[in-house]
C-alpha cells in the first residue's frame, strides 16, 4: 500500500497542512505502508522554488520520512501532455476560449446563475460545439483551455461512475458541467495532473482533505478515461479558527515556521493537532506577545 502528501510551494506550511501529513503519516505507519511526497509546483504563477525548501524543513521538523524520490511536477512536464493527447485523440476534450466574464455573461442570459461567484463552478457550454475549423483559427491568436466534454466522456464509461473510502462504501461521482483540465496559463489543471501523478507513483490510498472531495468525481473519470487505477480515497475533516474559517496560506493561518520560531516542541504541536478539540486552532493568526505566550505554555520545550 502506499500514498502520499502533496503540498503545493506557494507558502510556508501551516498548522492545518501539518495536521495532514500527520494523518497521512500516521495511516502509513499503521498499514505497513510507503509514504511518499510529492510537490505540486507546476502552477509557475503562484509557486515558488524557495518554498519547496520550506516544506521539506518543516516536515523533517515535525519528524516525518518519506520514500524517495521526491517527484516534483514540473520536472515532469511530458507526463501531463501525454495525458492531454490521450483526451485529444478520443474528442473528449475541446478549447474553451470563453473568460469569467463571458461565462457570467451567458449564464445570466440563460438565467442559470445571478452571482459571479456562482461562475466558478458552472459552465453553460459555450464553446462546447464551435466546430474544428473555428477551434483552430481562434487556437491561432486566443488563449485558451482545454475543457473535458463530460457528457461525451461518461458515454464511453460502461460501468457506473463511483469512489470507495477505506470502509469500503461506495459513493457515487457525479459531475455537472465541463471541468477544466489545461488551463490557459499553466497547460494543465490540478485534476489532470494529480491523477496521472497517483497512476504513475502506484498510490492505493488518497488522503487528503473534505475540501477535496467535490473533486474526486472527475478524478474517477479521469481515471477510466486514461486506463489508471482507482485508488481508495480518504478525506478528513479540516482545522478552523474559532471564528470557524478554514485554515489557510490565504487568511495567514499560523505557519509552521513561526511555531518553530517562538521555540515550539514539534512532538507536542504534533500530539496537539491530532487530539484537536472540535478541530478548532485556537490561537489568534497573527502573532503577538500574549498569543505566543499562551501556545509555548501548551506547546513549548520544557
Amino acid at each position: 500500500m502506499r500514498s502520499r502528501f502533496a503540498p503545493s510551494p506557494t507558502g510556508r506550511l501551516h498548522v492545518g497542512n501539518a495536521y495532514s501529513a500527520l494523518l497521512c503519516a500516521h495511516w502509513a505507519a499503521n498499514n505497513g505502508a510507503d509514504l511518499l511526497l510529492r510537490i505540486e509546483d507546476i502552477d509557475h504563477s503562484r509557486c515558488r522554488p524557495q518554498f519547496i525548501e520550506g516544506i521539506f524543513e518543516d516536515l523533517q521538523w515535525l519528524g516525518l520520512s518519506w520514500a524517495e524520490p521526491v517527484r516534483l511536477q514540473s520536472s515532469h512536464l511530458e507526463d501531463y501532455r501525454t495525458a492531454i493527447a490521450r483526451l485529444r485523440e478520443l474528442d473528449l476534450i475541446y478549447p474553451c476560449f470563453c473568460t469569467r466574464r463571458t461565462i457570467l455573461q451567458e449564464m445570466e442570459k440563460m438565467a442559470i446563475a445571478p452571482h459571479a461567484e456562482d461562475a466558478a463552478g458552472i459552465y453553460p457550454g459555450i464553446c462546447r460545439n464551435l466546430c474544428s475549423d473555428e477551434q483552430e483559427r481562434r487556437m491561432q491568436s486566443t488563449p485558451f483551455a482545454w475543457r473535458l466534454n463530460v457528457k461525451k466522456a461518461m458515454g464511453l464509461i460502461d460501468t457506473p461512475l463511483c469512489w470507495h473510502d477505506e470502509q469500503g462504501l461506495e459513493y457515487s461521482a457525479e459531475i455537472d458541467h465541463d471541468v477544466v483540465i489545461g488551463r490557459k496559463d499553466i497547460s494543465f489543471s490540478y485534476h489532470l495532473s494529480v491523477v496521472v501523478d497517483d497512476g504513475i507513483q502506484g498510490i492505493s490510498h488518497v488522503i487528503r482533505g473534505k475540501d477535496l472531495e467535490a473533486s474526486t468525481a472527475i478524478h474517477r473519470l479521469l481515471q477510466q478515461l486514461l486506463g489508471l487505477p482507482a485508488p481508495t480515497y480518504i478525506h478528513h475533516p479540516l482545522i478552523h479558527t474559532s471564528t470557524g474559517e478554514r485554515l489557510a496560506k490565504r487568511n495567514g493561518a499560523t505557519t509552521l515556521a513561526s511555531l518553530r520560531e517562538i521555540g515550539v516542541d514539534a512532538q507536542k504541536l504534533s500530539a496537539y493537532l491530532l487530539n484537536l478539540p472540535g478541530l478548532i486552532w485556537p490561537f489568534e493568526q497573527q502573532n503577538n506577545s500574549t498569543c505566543n505566550s499562551e501556545i509555548l505554555r501548551l506547546l513549548g520545550k520544557r
